[in-house]
């Protein structure tokens, strides 16, 4: 799988493959992969061949399309309510540590706060590089298709992670998604809570659709598109 690499400045790098992305930032001392590709396998020689700091691994979620090269790693940052995702869902290995809602992890004059956003997963994250004014949210916060179908997956948490990351939008200028356009700016947190807000109420109608051989419906919503469970 090809991988385009590109640089948002002189310590950030972003991976592109083919629509998913991954983000590597580096401090003084240390430095962080975010996400690690579906289908690259090698996210971490790509990573160590851009920076010789000491290198970790922190998962947005545990969804395929973020854990690609997961097995490179012994440890990765993780939130706990992405264990069983991983572990049974997925059928993954490997050692996860804890990473919880108000921590910051420090890559060295390089402080990242870390945000929780459950809805689209139960432990989805996103990364707060204060000092650069970026968040860098995972799948929750874009302008593509926001998977919101199965059982862990849930449209008025999703909505609540919504409206306390708009609390937080005075600290960065710019929003770093895995999917869709990039970057994307502060208002469309709020754009996509009323989005969900009228998909909840059925003031959109969705149209019929599969993914992965399930039945869903999606919704046209104005930013995005939610994929939804189809009511039967």
């Amino acid at each position: 799988m090809e991988v385009k690499i590109t640089q948002a400045d002189a310590s950030t790098w972003i991976f592109d493959e083919a629509g998913v992305r991954f983000f590597l930032l580096a401090g003084t001392e240390r430095a962080l992969l975010i996400d690690s590709g579906m289908m690259t396998r090698n996210a971490k020689e790509l990573a160590e061949s851009l920076t010789k700091l000491p290198l970790a691994l922190l998962n947005t979620h545990a969804d395929p399309d973020h854990i690609g090269s997961n097995r490179e790693f012994d440890r990765f940052y993780m939130h706990p309510a992405e264990a069983s995702n991983y572990y049974k869902s997925r059928g993954e290995s490997g050692e996860f540590v804890p990473v919880w809602d108000g921590e910051v992890i420090d890559l060295g004059e390089r402080p990242l706060r870390i945000i929780g956003l459950p809805g689209h997963t139960p432990g989805s994250i996103a990364v707060l590089d204060e000092k650069n004014r970026r968040i860098f949210t995972g799948d929750p916060v874009q302008d593509g298709r926001i998977f919101m179908f199965g059982i862990q997956r849930e449209m008025h948490a999703y909505m609540h992670s919504l409206k306390r990351l708009d609390t937080f939008a005075d600290r960065f200028d710019e929003i770093y998604p895995c999917h869709g356009s990039c970057p994307v700016y502060p208002p469309l947190i709020m754009e996509l809570y009323e989005a969900a807000g009228k998909v909840l109420s059925g003031e959109i109608l969705g149209r019929d659709e599969e993914v992965h051989g399930m039945p869903i419906t999606a919704y046209e919503a104005g930013p995005a598109v939610f994929l939804c469970d189809r009511k039967v």
